[in-house]
């Protein structure tokens, strides 16, 4: 995949925009209703949530990191990574979603949430804009980032951007079904 790196990182952005109106408006609903799940497996709007965080802890720092240790010149085009292309896709949202095994440490089921899930998202997702537009001064295609799940398989950062947003894009539709 191609894409010029400003409508990437901008497609990005909007995407976290939505997420983080989507979370803004949860907040005046009861910690009874964000925490109902549709069955004893299926997560509730707080959980998905908070798995979200739970991976935000990791990615946030991450491309901070990398950003601020970056002395790269931006990129006209982003050019995706074939592992990182893979990756960012499964996590897209799609109509007949596959369901994915999440590892146990990512996993929130029957925690005792309450909204304090929610204020972590919405800076979360405040933190992740401005990460998106510190990217724009970075080569999205030299930047390289770890993994969550293994340190030593690294992807470009315009893909680790695209993963987690595809993620969080997933997970925030998975809430929006609690309703």
């Amino acid at each position: 995949m191609k894409i010029p790196a400003k409508q990437l990182l901008n497609e990005l952005k909007n995407f976290t925009n939505e997420n983080l109106e989507f979370v803004e408006s949860l907040l005046n609903i009861s910690d009874e209703k964000l925490n109902f799940r549709n069955s004893e497996k299926s997560w509730s709007i707080l959980e998905c949530l908070e798995h979200l965080n739970l991976y935000g802890k990791f990615y946030i720092p991450e491309i901070t990191n990398r950003l601020k240790n970056s002395d790269t010149k931006p990129i006209d085009i982003f050019s995706s990574g074939i592992l990182g292309n893979y990756f960012a896709k499964s996590m897209l949202p799609k109509e007949n979603l596959n369901k994915m095994k999440t590892f146990k440490s990512m996993n929130p089921i029957h925690s005792d949430l309450d909204k304090r899930v929610l204020t972590e998202f919405i800076a979360q997702q405040k933190q992740m804009i401005q990460l998106l537009n510190d990217a724009e001064n970075v080569n999205l295609n030299k930047v390289k980032t770890s993994i969550s799940i293994s340190k030593f398989i690294k992807l470009k950062l315009g893909d680790t951007f695209r993963f987690v947003i595809y993620h969080n894009l997933r997970h925030i539709e998975q809430a929006k079904r609690n309703l």
